[in-house]
């Protein structure tokens, strides 16, 4: 019987890779527990992969090569048909990856500011400016980084979704998003801290928390976590891969609010 080729064993380095970070995390995971789940030691899996963070390099490279893929097609057709390729094609490549993409995502920082590191930002860059348009102003840059966004954290949030259903749903997002009127720069159509309101014609007693106790509230962190991202508190917790302060400043909440959702579980 021969030996595995290279790149057999290299596959199913990273395969075990990514079945531990899910169970463990990423910093939980050593380089010693995958080799021990493949009967590999330390010195095989360094061949491959000469540093824990080159794993995490090599599983977002796929996604990055066909987000690259989809940059250059849509980048030959004209504007609007080049923004909802992009839009598209970008749920579409982040849902083919979502396993991956949803345990790293808060990881991805850790490849350093290496080679994986620019091309993920000249991703970014390349998208917006596609979906911004040519002589795009603030907003329209602004809200094509909303845009994206849009089409990628879902999934990271709502891990019991379907791929079909979740789709439909930040498709529909981001379209109400760069389809929904601009304001003036001054501010909201109404200069009351109730504008939402005012915007719809009530009066801002009739808003739960308007009128004096509104104008006096300042605009601040939620008080509170939703489902969703209650869930993935704990699961951030849980991992190992985020501390509470971490936590607090990536669903912008406070330390006090993080804590008092991870006390109750």
């Amino acid at each position: 019987m021969t030996a595995d080729p290279a790149d057999d064993t290299r596959t199913r380095i990273l395969r075990a890779a990514l079945d531990l970070f899910a169970e463990h995390g990423y910093q939980r995971t050593s380089l010693r527990q995958i080799g021990e789940r493949l009967r590999l030691t330390k010195t095989a899996i360094l061949y491959h992969f000469p540093a824990k963070e080159h794993l995490l390099a090599a599983l977002v490279e796929p996604l990055l090569a066909d987000l690259e893929r989809l940059l250059d097609a849509a980048q030959t057709q004209p504007t609007e048909r080049a923004r909802w390729t992009v839009l598209e094609g970008w749920v579409d490549v982040i849902l083919a990856h979502r396993r991956p993409l949803g345990m790293l995502y808060h990881d991805i920082a850790l490849v350093g500011r290496g080679d994986t590191y620019h091309r993920l930002i000249t991703i970014a860059m390349r998208a917006n400016d596609i979906i911004a348009g040519p002589d795009a102003g603030r907003r329209e840059r602004v809200r094509a980084v909303q845009a994206v966004a849009a089409c990628s954290d879902p999934v990271v949030f709502f891990t019991d979704v379907s791929d079909e259903v979740l789709r439909a749903d930040m498709l529909d997002g981001v379209r109400r998003l760069l389809t929904a009127p601009t304001t003036d720069a001054a501010g909201p159509p109404e200069a009351d801290p109730a504008g939402v309101a005012l915007a719809h014609g009530s009066r801002p007693d009739a808003v739960p928390g308007g009128g004096a106790a509104a104008r006096r509230r300042r605009p601040g962190r939620p008080p509170a976590l939703g489902r969703e991202q209650v869930e993935a508190a704990r699961r951030m917790h849980a991992a190992g891969t985020h501390s509470v302060d971490a936590i607090a400043a990536t669903l912008g909440v406070s330390r006090a609010t993080v804590y008092r959702h991870l006390d109750g579980q």
